[in-house]
């Protein structure tokens, strides 16, 4: 295992001394269908994406939400898809059912399952990187927790909570579902680089 940290598990008082560091390229950010579509064709082209989802948090007891927004990272750009508004159209569907087309991201069952309740597809090619660190034997199973111990810094978790379902996302909320996306892509190289895929 070439390239790979000897420290299997990190605290939280240890994340929280690193230095904060987020995605700093271009976001495309899907408000229609229309744009939803060009984005999508370009998507396909690639075999290797990061993967998550954003939904408006619920703070009443039965209250629960659609997923809001479908984040999707290549190596140089991360697109956001404002699902509420542009549907789960069928292009991006395409790339959720490909087997072709890996997307990486932790804690995703959950994600495609809220996807599956909004349309109908059936997922392909979804890789979920707590397996793979456990695999490594890393006890840190969390994005934070990969992100502290592969990389040596740490994301920050403010936006978690915001509302994802208002029509005009601030940079803050972009920048934060875009570092998501971003890392789920980062780490999944990692550990192929390291010989555990």
């Amino acid at each position: 295992m070439t390239n790979f940290p000897e420290k299997r598990h990190i605290s939280k008082a240890e994340i929280n001394e690193l230095p904060m560091k987020q995605y700093d390229g271009p976001i495309h950010l899907c408000r229609t269908a229309e744009e939803a579509e060009a984005a999508a064709e370009k998507l396909k082209k690639h075999s290797l994406l990061g993967f998550d989802t954003e939904t408006r948090p619920a703070f009443r007891k039965g209250e629960s939400y659609a997923p809001s927004l479908l984040q999707l990272a290549t190596e140089t750009e991360v697109y956001l898809f404002q699902i509420q508004q542009t549907g789960l159209i069928p292009r991006l569907l395409e790339i959720l059912a490909s087997h072709d087309i890996i997307k990486a991201g932790v804690a995703i069952d959950r994600d495609i399952e809220e996807l599956q309740a909004m349309a109908s597809f059936m997922p392909d090619g979804f890789v979920e990187l707590a397996d793979l660190a456990q695999t490594a034997n890393i006890k840190n199973l969390g994005l934070r927790g990969l992100t502290a111990i592969l990389f040596n810094f740490r994301i920050s978790k403010r936006e978690q909570v915001s509302n994802w379902a208002r029509k005009d996302l601030t940079d803050s909320q972009q920048r934060y579902a875009a570092t998501d996306a971003w890392l789920g892509r980062k780490i999944f190289q990692h550990f192929e680089d390291a010989g555990i895929i």
